[in-house]
């Protein structure tokens, strides 16, 4: 049992509360540059640590990059042009967020939509480590078979 005055320990917790949302906020700020340059294809500055390491698993595949400009070169190789993410989630963990996006773009003529799911270890309010797990892109033909034979329960 505590032996702290009840008035000491309110303004430890409320401290404690004041910190974390603060820290909620800085990780939403980054999770929402990163949606920008999902969309864009270029990192808003300071978005990633210099050193940043990407380790991107996709459906029968996986790739890895070390440094800012060898990351946004293994984006622009699947996703060359700007995107769309309609819908996302965000949850904060103990060492940054994940981030789960439906994401959409046009190239070359077709449709494209995938889903990803990141996981972000942020320092300082840059990205230093990211776990990317795509479900593959899917072209128009592809997301019209999956209307037809699945009905799902949310968008």
């Amino acid at each position: 049992m505590s032996t702290a005055p009840a008035d000491a320990r309110a303004t430890a917790d409320t401290a404690t509360a004041t910190a974390t949302a603060g820290t909620d906020i800085r990780l939403r700020e980054t999770a929402a540059d990163f949606v920008a340059f999902l969309e864009t294809g270029t990192p808003p500055t300071g978005l990633f640590t210099t050193d940043v390491f990407c380790d991107f698993t996709m459906p029968r595949w996986r790739l890895q990059a070390r440094g800012v400009d060898d990351a946004v070169a293994l984006r622009r190789a699947g996703h060359p042009g700007p995107s769309r993410v309609p819908r996302s989630r965000f949850d904060a963990t103990p060492t940054g967020f994940v981030l789960e996006v439906e994401e959409r773009w046009e190239q070359d003529g077709e449709s494209w939509y995938c889903r990803e799911l990141f996981r972000a270890d942020v320092s300082e309010g840059s990205i230093s480590d990211l776990s990317v797990y795509c479900t593959g892109d899917w072209d128009r033909a592809r997301v019209a078979e999956h209307a037809r034979a699945v009905p799902l329960l949310r968008p």
